[in-house]
């Protein structure tokens, strides 16, 4: 059930953002924002927080309104809900993630860093935006919050390409570019936002054993540690996704033989290695589903391209995690342990 106060807010966030200066706005009129404000339903259930369907509404109407594709706001979204996991981040506001530190808000080299006043925010170069219609800009406000994005999002145009450098503007770095136009490819191949099930990846039905091997020596290619779980399985056994994501990467490593990296929407890296082979179609930025067979176990890797046999046939998993600037390893053994008893639990 969608909410009459969640809704009147959009409303006002839908007004204001055409009161906003941006270059991609400016073919945008009254009339427009009025078509995409009547089709918001209304309804008298008061919920405390907003749903995904309702989230992804709210970044369509926006859209409307902006031109910025409601992936791109979605993907923004949840890259700032992964950064704020990872650095330990809070936000005080209950619809987006998205987190503004006092000094970008307000401005760097303004003297008072929880300013709200717009004329002395935009004085010091500050983003702080006022999305809620109430005067002020409250970095803890969704709806401000909101119109701040949209306003650095569109700062230079609508396109993909500019929707890009208006991230790299704002981010400066590549790989914040790169993981938000990852989850918006994501998001506009699924078209919901709900995409957070999985699957262990090996059917729960074939004959497979694994232990916790997280931390391991290894002594093939220098002294090294175990960045995963090894799960041993016979020759051709299908090795299946366990998330919604991204191919990131297919291909030959020494170390792990044929593999595949997939990138999912909480921002971490599903490693599988020692592969037998692919799937034919699969490819780099192909969208993958729970479930869906990548490959098939085997025993590749530790030496050039093709080597096999050097170890029995079995699917080495690894999960990483990605704060902005580096990767690292955590063990993927309770993960793979809650999967397969989600998994079981389907086939009762």
């Amino acid at each position: 059930m969608q909410s009459r106060a969640f809704w009147s807010k959009v409303l006002v966030l839908s007004l204001l953002l055409l009161a906003i200066t941006l270059p991609s706005f400016s073919n945008m009129d009254v009339s427009a924002a009025m078509t995409i404000d009547q089709i918001a339903p209304v309804t008298s259930s008061q919920p405390t927080k907003p749903s995904q369907a309702e989230r992804k509404e709210l970044f369509e109407k926006i859209g409307l309104l902006t031109g910025i594709p409601w992936t791109y706001l979605a993907a923004v979204d949840q890259y700032e809900k992964t950064m704020n996991t990872a650095k330990k981040r809070t936000v005080q506001q209950s619809i987006t993630n998205i987190y503004f530190s006092e000094l970008v808000w307000a401005g760097m080299l303004n003297p008072d860093p929880q300013d709200s006043n717009l004329k002395s925010i935009s004085f010091f170069h500050g983003l702080g935006r006022d999305g809620s219609g109430d005067g002020i800009a409250d970095r803890a406000n969704d709806l401000d919050v909101l119109a701040a994005m949209a306003a650095i999002l569109g700062n230079n145009g609508t396109k993909v390409d500019n929707l890009q450098m208006n991230l790299w503007n704002y981010y400066h770095n590549a790989r914040s570019v790169e993981r938000i136009r990852q989850f918006a490819a994501i998001y506009e191949s699924l078209g919901t936002l709900e995409a957070n099930a999985h699957a262990f990846p090996l059917p729960v039905t074939s004959s497979y054993s694994y232990r916790s091997t997280w931390g391991d020596s290894r002594g093939w290619g220098g002294n090294r540690t175990h960045e995963g779980t090894d799960l041993f399985a016979g020759y051709g056994v299908p090795v299946r996704s366990t998330c919604y994501g991204i191919v990131e990467i297919k291909g030959w490593n020494p170390y792990g033989g044929w593999r595949v990296g997939i990138r999912d929407l909480n921002n971490i890296y599903h490693y599988y290695a020692h592969l037998s082979g692919f799937q034919k179609t699969l490819k780099i930025n192909d969208i993958v589903k729970p479930g869906q067979t990548i490959g098939w176990v085997g025993s590749s890797g530790y030496g050039k391209p093709g080597t096999s046999g050097k170890f029995p046939p079995h699917l080495h998993f690894g999960l990483y995690r990605d704060n902005g600037s580096t990767e690292w390893s955590y063990d993927p053994y309770p993960s793979l342990r809650r999967w397969e008893r989600e998994d079981r639990g389907k086939k009762k």
